[in-house]
């Protein structure tokens, strides 16, 4: 299964793209840590430089000069279990007698097991666990009778569920995403070419101006010079299941995902979140990062109107928005606690009160999910020995039941505390004097869009394709997938 990550492709009129690559792959870190990855055409033959570790740590200068052409793609990974060596970092690339192929992959397929099974029935050898490398064969298969568009769409044809592609055949460089959508994916203009990424604030970063997305089951082949780029509907569905959690959590809040800015999704979201469950107290405060932008909009819709709706009267300053947790960025995931005493322990080195906003204070905290319970029981006993009289939880996003199928690194069923508890019972285990979650229909309302153009299986236990032992809400038949999957990209 392939997770949360980050790709990217890049097309230019002559300059080498190996450096602009690595830049939009710094853009896209927060998609994905374990490794990252880089392959170019230079016209006559393929280079590809993958390596386990952050951009940074991934490459060298003299990596990048290596890496010869001035069209690519690139990759960063972020994945949860199953391999986690290189055998599954990306792009993944192969040469055959059409030619030399890489492909970059964030999403999860559905059918992945199948249509493996069929390409190695005709002779096909895998060197990974991962989906990737099937969609890759299926491509190379398809490209040895069929020109690039046939043959992607006769790929898109065999292969379901959820993926945003970049796609070097020779140095032609291409995007495709799912039929639904799932996936981010947009094309961006530079000087003197042009870009896919996942995310808007790879463009950004590289001076270039967002274009727009790319639609769900397009395929956008860019231009060799860099000139422009084509564009092909390959398959055009009545729904789109494109993940609300994108701009929940995963997305950078300054990228654009469907015609919306993350940043201001998520203040909306927060100020949806007082509008149904608002509660009067001293201090709105983050859990940095994740809860800054829903915090800000909770904290200027309750300076604005009282718990019930009403306008605040106007000698009344309403509620105070402060940063009372300080994060330690020096911290990483991989930090070593061999004892409970320790583990314990992280919680302070990652995050320290300020005395002086919290002391005396009714607090309300603000976090984007909670998905454990553990780190939000330590946060509140956090705020309590440093003063706090009371301790208020609100979460921006809906509360997270059941596991994603669909590529996204969440807990299994057994792992989340909201599968087999009530709101008041999660409450009672992180010790909150209050906790209260956004609704559904407040998520769809602020994004704009119809609740049956949204995957949102992980807070409602429905999916947008068929998967054993889950329900769908789509009433179209759709193929099935195994809850017990491995992992890839």
């Amino acid at each position: 299964m392939t997770e949360k990550c980050g790709v990217v492709g890049i097309s230019l009129d002559g300059r080498p793209a190996s450096r602009p690559l690595y830049y939009g792959l710094y853009a896209l870190q927060h998609r994905g840590q374990e490794s990252a990855g880089i392959v170019t055409h230079d016209g006559f033959q393929q280079h590809s430089h993958v390596s386990m570790g952050l951009v940074g740590d991934a490459f060298t200068e003299g990596d990048l000069e290596d890496l010869n052409g001035s069209a690519g793609i690139g990759h960063v990974r972020y994945p949860t279990a199953g391999s986690v060596d290189s055998s599954c970092a990306q792009p993944f690339s192969v040469s055959f007698k059409s030619g030399s192929l890489g492909l970059s992959h964030n999403g999860n397929l559905v059918n992945a097991a199948e249509v493996r099974e069929e390409l190695a029935g005709i002779g096909h050898a895998f060197t990974s666990d991962g989906d990737t490398e099937v969609i890759a064969h299926d491509l190379a298969r398809n490209l040895l009778d069929a020109d690039l568009v046939r043959a992607v769409k006769r790929t898109m044809d065999r292969i379901h569920g959820s993926y945003a592609l970049t796609i070097s055949h020779d140095d032609t460089i291409m995007g495709v995403r799912d039929p639904q959508g799932n996936r981010p994916l947009c094309i961006g203009e530079l000087e003197d070419g042009y870009i896919l990424a996942s995310e808007s604030a790879a463009i950004d970063t590289l001076d270039g101006e967002l274009v727009r997305d790319v639609r769900p089951g397009e395929l956008v082949v860019l231009a060799e010079d860099g000139s422009g780029f084509d564009s092909y509907q390959l398959v055009d569905l009545d729904d789109t299941a494109h993940c609300f959690f994108e701009h929940v959590y995963f997305a950078r809040p300054d990228s654009v995902i469907d015609d919306s800015l993350v940043y201001e999704v998520r203040r909306n979201l927060g100020r949806k979140l007082w509008a149904e469950s608002g509660v009067e107290s001293d201090v709105v405060m983050p859990v940095p990062d994740s809860g800054r932008a829903f915090a800000s909009g909770y904290a200027d819709a309750a300076s604005e109107t009282t718990p019930g709706g009403a306008d605040r009267p106007e000698d009344d300053d309403g509620v105070e928005f402060a940063e009372g947790l300080m994060k330690n960025r020096y911290v990483g995931r991989t930090f070593i606690m061999p004892t409970q005493d320790e583990r314990e322990r992280a919680v302070r080195l990652k995050l320290n009160p300020i005395k002086s906003t919290v002391e005396g204070k009714s607090i309300t905290l603000i976090d984007d999910s909670i998905v454990r319970g553990t780190t939000s029981n330590q946060l509140v006993s956090l705020l309590r020995d440093s003063g706090a009289a009371e301790v208020h939880m609100r979460i921006g996003a809906p509360p997270i039941v059941a596991p994603c199928y669909m590529g996204i690194d969440m807990a299994t069923r057994e792992e989340l505390i909201a599968a087999d508890k009530t709101v008041e019972e999660i409450r009672e285990e992180i010790d909150a004097d209050s906790l209260a979650y956004l609704s559904t229909e407040a998520v769809a309302d602020v994004l704009a869009t119809d609740r049956t153009d949204l995957c949102m299986g992980c807070v409602t236990g429905e999916y947008p394709y068929d998967i054993a032992g889950e329900e769908t809400d789509r009433p179209v038949s759709r193929p099935t997938i195994e809850a017990a999957m491995s992992a890839d990209d």
